[in-house]
């Protein structure tokens, strides 16, 4: 089992920078890959960025280029730095973690907003 607890969203004005923390316990030893996604409201969730053991990171279209995703696997803590953020940026981020299967963090919102 992996417990998986999101940390550091809220509120951000448009342009802004935000970064969201994950913290792993457990049996984060198993962990192959972790990564982000994200749900707005009266939207389906979609995938924001991941990255393996060996550290390939993978990003989503609209994440290139303004978001980084970072692991400390000593710390078995996972990040993303988000910048420019944007209001369509809106949505609850999930922390989620592969070790055998998909396990997920309850979230932490991020509201983009003047």
């Amino acid at each position: 089992q992996v417990q998986l607890v999101e940390s550091g969203g809220g509120l951000v004005q448009p342009g802004g920078s935000l970064t969201l923390s994950c913290a792993a316990s457990g049996n984060s030893s198993s962990i192959y890959a972790m990564g982000w996604y994200r749900q707005a409201p009266g939207k389906s969730r979609e995938t924001v960025a991941a990255v393996t053991r060996a550290g390939t990171t993978n990003y989503a279209d609209f994440a290139k280029g303004r978001f980084t995703i970072s692991r400390d696997s000593a710390k078995n803590t996972l990040n993303l730095t988000m910048n420019m953020l944007k209001p369509e940026d809106t949505a609850v981020y999930s922390c989620t973690a592969l070790a055998g299967r998909l396990f997920w963090g309850r979230g932490t919102e991020v509201t983009v907003s003047s």
